[in-house]
């Protein structure tokens, strides 16, 4: 064995990931602008036991390493904890090499695992909280509904003290030359593409999440390998403490304003509205064109900043496109410790203010009382409104910092 490929990361524990630097977005929608990794692991001893398979794009680069391990030796088992196509699209090519393989999944796994691949024989089903002795190894099996599929669950070890955690404390982004937390430079990278991979992925289902962080929060874990990001080896409490606050929604005292406008008018407003939350004293402000950005950094901002304050010009009796997408997809996040502010305008018919007053009644949001609408460009006398608006969302940012 040449080890040119692998990396140990443990006795009889390696990691045989991949990374992927062609996919521009993530199941589709989520921006890729450093790519992402796929992780997979292989434990050896009395037996072999994969934990994960990888995308079937990326499958090549994951059986080279798996082969430079086990030579011509069997693969044993194969755990699925996660059977989302990015986590196992590369099984058809793996039963190819090792059609004996045994896999390991649980009960809601194993319809997906026929609807996807054709797969009926050869499955071993874990129930939640079963331990299963294989060889030297054994193994604790814990289900996590809807973090973030019905069928997800995480594995752990308690020997090694190590946690396989499939896509909960995953992030976005690919691992360059370093895969473990204390060789790269977290906070300085990984932490922002983590934050939006637990939002954009994780982040409507953050209440099972949270329960699924208590669930493990009684296990000694030393080590966490997920199947995207960084394995945690020297400090696993800090991405725990991450994704717990994550979960929680722990907003930040800030404030970020989206805007949709077609000739510039809308603009103007979100930039008077942005003067105003600095003159009411908060500097951490950030405004968004929605037609430029993508949604994956508008839900990351939404739920990261206390103060939101939605702009749009309304369009055809209605509210701007790209903001009615928004909105509905607001509506999914369920978001709760947010303060919100909206602005509108129009030409000779409105929509868009009352579209907002219809998303903010039905989510039963905390909204600020001053909600300019206005015809055309601002006057002067709305441009303080609107000044208005931002200095009356920076009062209340400050009135509840007080009371915390």
């Amino acid at each position: 064995m040449n080890n040119l490929l692998t990396e140990k990361i443990q006795e009889n524990l390696y990691y045989i990931g991949v990374n992927d630097r062609i996919t521009q977005l993530f199941e589709g929608m989520w921006p890729l602008p450093d790519g992402v990794a796929y992780n997979s692991y292989l434990l050896t001893g009395e037996v072999s036991i994969c934990m994960d398979v990888v995308k079937d794009t990326t499958v090549q680069g994951f059986l080279e390493k798996l082969y430079e391990i086990l030579g011509d030796k069997e693969l044993d088992y194969l755990v699925i904890n996660h059977i989302e196509p990015d986590h196992s699209s590369g099984i058809v090519e793996l039963l190819s090499i090792y059609p004996h393989v045994k896999i390991i999944c649980n009960k809601k796994t194993v319809p997906l695992l026929e609807s996807y691949y054709g797969i009926t024989e050869n499955i071993i089903e874990v129930k939640d909280g079963e331990v299963l002795k294989l060889g030297d190894r054994e193994l604790t099996f814990y289900m996590t509904p809807m973090v973030h599929w019905p069928e997800s669950m995480v594995c752990y070890e308690e020997a090694t003290k190590t946690l396989f955690s499939q896509d909960i404390f995953g992030g976005f982004g690919t691992l360059n030359g370093a895969i473990f937390d204390d060789e790269v430079k977290f906070d300085d990278y990984y932490l922002s593409e983590t934050t939006r991979y637990f939002i954009n992925i994780v982040g409507k289902y953050s209440g099972q999440a949270l329960k699924a962080l208590n669930r493990l929060e009684s296990l000694d874990i030393k080590t966490i390998c997920p199947v995207h990001g960084v394995i945690w080896r020297k400090d696993p409490s800090k991405i725990l403490d991450l994704y717990t606050r994550l979960s929680k929604q722990k907003v930040t005292d800030g404030v970020v304003i989206i805007y949709g406008s077609m000739y510039g008018n809308t603009e103007r407003m979100a930039e008077a509205v942005a003067k105003g939350v600095v003159e009411g004293g908060i500097s951490d402000v950030r405004i968004r064109d929605i037609s430029k950005t993508n949604l994956s950094y508008l839900l990351a901002d939404t739920w990261k900043y206390k103060g939101v304050i939605l702009g749009s010009c309304s369009y055809n009796n209605n509210i701007f496109p790209p903001m009615s997408f928004l909105i509905e997809e607001l509506k999914h996040q369920k978001m709760k410790n947010n303060i919100w502010g909206f602005f509108g305008s129009y030409s000779w018919s409105g929509g868009a203010m009352k579209r907002f007053d219809q998303f903010a009644e039905e989510m039963k949001y905390n909204v600020l009382d001053i909600k300019p609408e206005i015809k055309g460009a601002a006057t002067d006398e709305q441009i303080q409104e609107l000044k208005d608006l931002g200095k009356e969302m920076a009062k209340r940012i400050l009135a509840d910092k007080k009371e915390d």
